[in-house]
Formats: structure tokens, C-alpha cells, sequence
């Protein structure tokens, strides 16, 4: 099989010669002492290429907008965050952290108070023809090696609040909804002509996410995410399945989220990312759902991967291959990105268990 053929063989929930694998990363990029340590020891190749990774990405073209549009928004040090590179384009400020990869987001629309100044916003322009030239070629070139792709359509509740500020959208989806619909509306806008464009460029799976949950539940009530999230989410699903009716659509969130399971599988989510095990049983989840829903992710990177050995790596790898990877409906993969404490070994041991295991079927 090619690695395309695995993944979209695995996603059909029908038997294949191994479990589709990659590390999170590939998706999303890595934090930098990771990627220190793969060049190290992969290079001259790639990651991707070493490990043989199943799925790999493409991304829409960059903006030619000046940043410089957000200077009255941003604030007295709007010019340094700029010049820094710290701004992006949609006027999100994330002034770097000390710590590896980490950032404090700075919300440039915490201030705002009624929907029409939103209309002044110097949005993105996502959605002009230029910013796609290429895609569909890059897309049919990486289907030429065989791999499956991915395409990152966006968010909404994290676009949303990283603009807005995570307890001003809160109090605003109690105390001014129609404020908070505004935000979702327009990012839930972007969202849906990225996740189409996607779609007919040809991708095999849309990417899209946000973490509406912590290890212990849901961050608002399911009420809540059904008013204000689930029909931006249920418009993005329409968008590319009408698009391409054979794509898969992945939606992403860290946490328990248990609670929203059943109308994700309503609205015709395909794949659910991480399945964090921290705070979901993998297993169980599958037997509960498995049958209608696909997974991706499944071993831990607060654990076992960062902090186990690598007899520990094999037995979970070994455990989620058997317990989800049964009758297809896993790409294995570490549920996040991995921690700059983990050892090359267990990348290795990662890699080499999911290649030696049989996907059982059952």
C-alpha cells in the first residue's frame, strides 16, 4: 500500500497492512528542540521521509497585506511587535514567551464593545484568489509520492478569543451574545471557504479544531457550544463534503469531550483528534464510537512519551493499535506536540512498534 491508500483504506474502517502513523507535528510544525534533535539525527532527510511518515500538508499562500494595518488597534508597540514578527495576519500579537515555543497572546479587540467597530477590523484576505494559486498542484504533486494530505482550515473559538481575550468572549456569550456571535461569524466565515478551497484543491482530509475542553470537561456548557459553535462547525462539514464528497473532515480538541461526541458524529465529523488519555479511556471511546467515527492521536505526550521508557512507548503503542486500531478507524499518532523532554529513543520506539504490529481485526 502507499501511504495514501493505508490512510484512506484505514478511514474506510477496512483492513490494512499496517496502522497509518505519524508524529502530531507533521500536521502542525514542531517546537523547537524537537526539530533540533530530528535534524540532528535524520538529516540529510527530512522527518517525513526518515520515518516514512503517512500524511503530510499544504497550505494556502501568504498574505501581502502590511502588517502595519493593525498599528491603531495594536497599541504604542505595535511597531517593534511588527517588526518582530510577533503580529499575524490577523492581527493576533503573541509576544514571545522564555520558554521553547511558548507565547502570551495579547488580545488587539479586548476593547471593543458593539458589533460595528468590528466592521472596521483590517481582516485577512483569505478569501482572495491569490492566496490559493498553486494549492492544487501541490496537492496532486504529493498525491504523485503517495501520501495522504492534509489541509488546516482554521478555528473559530480560539480564532475568536485570541482576538477578543478568552474571558471577555466567556462574558460575552453570557452577557452580549450577539457580540459574540459577530466574532464567530466572521471567523466561522474564513473557516468554511479555507475548509472549500481544501476540498477542491483535493485534499483527502480538512483539518479543523478548537479546544472547547479541559482534561476534567467541557469549558462551557453543551448548551452553550451547540448555540454559539456546532452550526459554524455543522457549515464547514457541508462546505466540503459538497466540495468533495470523498474528503474527510478532522475536527481537533484537547480535553474530555465526551459531551459533544454524539453531535460531532450528527454533523458528519469524520476523524476526532487527540483523544487525549489523560482524560479519555481510547478504548472506550472506541467501543462507543468507533463505528462511526475515526481517530487520530491516542498516545500520551504528557506521559509516556516524554517521561516513559521505551518499553513503555512499546506497550502503549501496542495497546492502542489492538484496542482502537481494530477494523481500521486509527492514524496513530502522539496526541500532541512532543515536549522537548523526549528522548529520541521513544520516537524510535514509536515508529518501529506501529510498523512491527498486524492491525487486528475483529
Amino acid at each position: 500500500m502507499t501511504s495514501r491508500e493505508r490512510v484512506l483504506t484505514a478511514l474506510a474502517h477496512q483492513p490494512t497492512d499496517r496502522v497509518p502513523r505519524l508524529l502530531y507535528e507533521e500536521a502542525i510544525g514542531y517546537t523547537p528542540p524537537i526539530e533540533s534533535l530530528l535534524r540532528e539525527r535524520c538529516g540529510p532527510r527530512s522527518p517525513r521521509e526518515y520515518f516514512g511518515m503517512d500524511i503530510t500538508r499544504v497550505t494556502f499562500n501568504p498574505s501581502v497585506l502590511p502588517r502595519t494595518r493593525f498599528a491603531a488597534w495594536l497599541g504604542a508597540d505595535a511597531e517593534a511587535a511588527v517588526a518582530g514578527g510577533e503580529v499575524d495576519e490577523w492581527g493576533v500579537w503573541r509576544r514571545k514567551g522564555g520558554f521553547h515555543h511558548f507565547a502570551q497572546i495579547q488580545p488587539t479587540l479586548s476593547g471593543v464593545m458593539d458589533f460595528g467597530r468590528l466592521r472596521e477590523y483590517p481582516w485577512p484576505d483569505l478569501d482572495q484568489p491569490y492566496r490559493w494559486q498553486g494549492v492544487r498542484e501541490r496537492v496532486e504533486a504529493l498525491h504523485a509520492r503517495g501520501y495522504a494530505v492534509t489541509g488546516y482550515a482554521g478555528s473559530v473559538f480560539e480564532r475568536s478569543w485570541y482576538l477578543r481575550g478568552m474571558e471577555g468572549l466567556m462574558m460575552d456569550m453570557l452577557i452580549a451574545p450577539e457580540l459574540a456571535h459577530g466574532f464567530f461569524e466572521r471567523a466561522g466565515a474564513y473557516q468554511v471557504f479555507a475548509a472549500e478551497q481544501f476540498a477542491r484543491a483535493g485534499v483527502d482530509i480538512v483539518i479543523t479544531g478548537d479546544d472547547v475542553a479541559g482534561q476534567l470537561g467541557m469549558l462551557m456548557k453543551l448548551e452553550t457550544w451547540r448555540e454559539f459553535l456546532k452550526p459554524r462547525l455543522a457549515e464547514t462539514v457541508r462546505a466540503v463534503k459538497s466540495a468533495s464528497p470523498g474528503a474527510f473532515v478532522f475536527y481537533h480538541s484537547d480535553g474530555n469531550v465526551e459531551a459533544i461526541i454524539p453531535d460531532l458524529i450528527e454533523i458528519g465529523i469524520d476523524i476526532l483528534n487527540p483523544i487525549q488519555p489523560e482524560c479519555l479511556d481510547p478504548a472506550a471511546i472506541k467501543r462507543q464510537f468507533g463505528d462511526r467515527l475515526s481517530f487520530w492521536g491516542t498516545v500520551s505526550v504528557q506521559r509516556t512519551m516524554p517521561f516513559g521508557t521505551p518499553e513503555d512507548v512499546r506497550r502503549e503503542v501496542s495497546a492502542r493499535i489492538r484496542e482502537v486500531g481494530c477494523n481500521g478507524g486509527l492514524i496513530l499518532a502522539p496526541a500532541h506536540v512532543l515536549g522537548p523532554e523526549t528522548p529520541w529513543e521513544n520516537i524510535v520506539t514509536f515508529f518501529e512498534t506501529a510498523d512491527r504490529l498486524p492491525v487486528p481485526s475483529r
